[in-house]
């Protein structure tokens, strides 16, 4: 069973985005791109004075490293790291700052507890921010926008086509997860397993003890990849369809940093690439 836990946490990966186009350096576009990020880097230095982080000199960053392209675990020059478009992210915030990122890996439905605690500073795990969670803690601009959806074995392609195939069924979804609310709310007559780590998650439905997994889009299109007893049935409805940053409520100067950076990344096309090479890690962590 070991073995085929790593096996499935070795199969996250997903399918790649395009990026978007630079304008030549030399372009007068270009030049005041650049002094317009340069601009936005030292308000966020200037910023930094002000915010008062779980370390000094540091910024702590929690996150729940199983859940590619987000974040998830490689090995690299013979040591584990965790990689991801969020972690990169969470760099990019940190730079800017002028502070010494800080990963700490944890189970998902933990990180918000800590952020509240004011044990780390940020939560990045490809948080949606929706309003329960927005009573206790503060939420940035989108750094990301994708879906939702229902994963089912191919085998039963033809036995669960609605929500309402599922009535009194085992479905699953990540514990602490928005997943975890769509499965009630769509399936509310089915029996909700909830697991600790997407990867669980997957082992369970492809062993059969459970029937289907709710699982974010992007998520479930990186184990179609290597998994082709799986398949995506349905699109499940979901007004926030975005992640973004999870921030201590009340700390405004470092939500308006993390927005700054955001900002900046969206505009420059980093965030395209950080995603990108997300995905090349991934390919690598399989092959």
């Amino acid at each position: 069973m070991k073995k085929f836990l790593s096996m499935m946490i070795a199969a996250l990966m997903v399918a790649s985005l395009a990026a978007c186009g630079s304008t030549p350096a030399s372009s007068p576009a270009s030049e005041s791109s650049e002094a317009s990020q340069s601009s936005e880097a030292s308000e966020s230095s200037e910023v930094a004075g002000d915010i008062a982080t779980a370390q000094e000199g540091k910024l702590v960053v929690g996150t729940s490293a199983d859940f590619a392209p987000y974040e998830f675990h490689v090995l690299k020059d013979g040591k584990d790291q965790i990689v991801g478009f969020d972690m990169a992210l969470a760099q990019a915030i940190a730079d800017d700052l002028g502070l010494e990122l800080v990963i700490k890996d944890m189970s998902f439905d933990s990180i918000l507890i800590e952020l509240e605690a004011g044990t780390i500073d940020l939560g990045i795990a490809g948080f949606s921010p929706d309003p329960e969670r927005a009573e206790s803690v503060d939420f940035s601009d989108y750094y990301y926008m994708g879906g939702q959806c229902l994963m089912i074995r191919k085998a039963d392609a033809e036995k669960y086509t609605s929500f309402d195939s599922l009535k009194g069924l085992a479905v699953g979804a990540q514990t602490g997860s928005i997943q975890e609310d769509l499965a009630k709310a769509n399936a509310p007559e089915s029996n909700l397993v909830s697991l600790a780590t997407i990867p669980n998650v997957i082992m369970e439905l492809k062993t059969g003890k459970i029937e289907a997994a709710f699982m974010e889009t992007v998520v479930a299109e990186g184990y179609l990849n290597t998994q082709d007893d799986l398949m995506i049935a349905l699109d499940v409805p979901y007004d926030v369809e975005g992640s973004a940053v999870a921030i201590k409520k009340g700390n405004d100067a470092l939500t308006a940093a993390v927005n700054a950076t955001i900002k900046k990344v969206l505009e420059n096309g980093d965030m395209d690439k950080f995603i990108q090479e997300a995905n090349a890690l991934a390919e690598e962590a399989v092959s």
